[in-house]
């Protein structure tokens, strides 16, 4: 048996997990800090007032006071509401009184799914809209949005929880084409699906278990769904769609990254849109 030499400086198993759970949470607050901060419970009120750009607000569920009429008025809003505690708000205000109450603005403005569909029919085409299924990580959605704006794509269509938002990260990974490509964020995906299928708009899903997408048509109105990262379609969106579609995978990994994969599924509806 051929013998090696230990590396007492290399962490062992429990080092590197507990390092990987250290870099995910700084990454995690890094994305939760990325954006325009509102701190205070008074600039937070006149922000929900004015209409301003929310992606979300973190409160302190032990605040007492105007924290309830924020959290009120931010739902009435369909503004997520993520309860952190004292020392998470003091972190992101960088030790500025925060009152318990801090908002993070979106990069840009949301539209509605019939915003989108009113782009494809102004243009005279028929409707190419991407449905991200909790795609959580803001790369990955950054990425999705800067392919299928420049496939041509009228719009995406993203969840309101347990999805990455319009926050500077995503503008920056989609190299700008989140302020130009509309997103529509909607409190029931379900819903929405239901929606774009009553206006004649074909869904289709992404999943290992459907037939390989060459040899499927990709023409007229399409909704292409992109699942989440781990677990991919949600069930009730998976029995909601038309078809299912899949990739062939000749090596050992059996997915790809969410955004690699929508790529490929978007560039063969260009490619059959372009052979008609």
């Amino acid at each position: 048996m051929k013998n090696y030499k230990k590396d007492n400086n290399k962490p062992n198993k429990d080092g590197r997990d507990a390092e990987r759970r250290n870099f995910q949470r700084k990454d995690q607050r890094r994305e939760e800090n990325d954006g325009e901060l509102i701190v205070g419970r008074n600039p937070v009120i006149e922000a929900l007032k004015a209409d301003k750009l929310i992606d979300k607000i973190f409160v302190n569920p032990e605040a007492t006071g105007s924290v309830s009429l924020i959290c009120n008025m931010a739902a009435e809003k369909g503004i997520p509401i993520k309860r952190v505690n004292e020392t998470k708000l003091s972190f992101m205000s960088g030790g500025a009184s925060h009152q318990g109450v801090i908002a993070v603005g979106a990069c840009a403005e949301y539209v509605s799914v019939e915003d989108i569909l009113d782009i494809a029919e102004k243009k005279g085409e028929d409707p190419f809209v991407i449905i991200c299924d909790e795609i959580e990580d803001p790369h990955n959605l950054g990425a999705i949005i800067r392919t299928a704006e420049a496939a041509g794509a009228h719009g995406i269509i993203i969840p309101k929880r347990r999805s990455a938002s319009l926050n500077f990260t995503v503008n920056k990974t989609s190299a700008g084409a989140a302020s130009w490509l509309p997103v529509a964020r909607v409190s029931n995906l379900a819903a929405a699906v239901d929606e774009l299928k009553s206006r004649g708009v074909w869904i289709y899903g992404t999943d290992g278990a459907g037939e390989n997408y060459s040899g499927v048509e990709l023409t007229g109105p399409i909704g292409l769904v992109i699942g989440s990262e781990g677990f991919g379609m949600g069930r009730l969106i998976k029995e909601k769609c038309d078809f299912l579609l899949s990739l062939p995978m000749a090596g050992k990994i059996t997915s790809l990254n969410a955004s690699v994969a929508a790529g490929i599924f978007m560039y063969e509806v260009v490619r059959q849109r372009n052979l008609k």
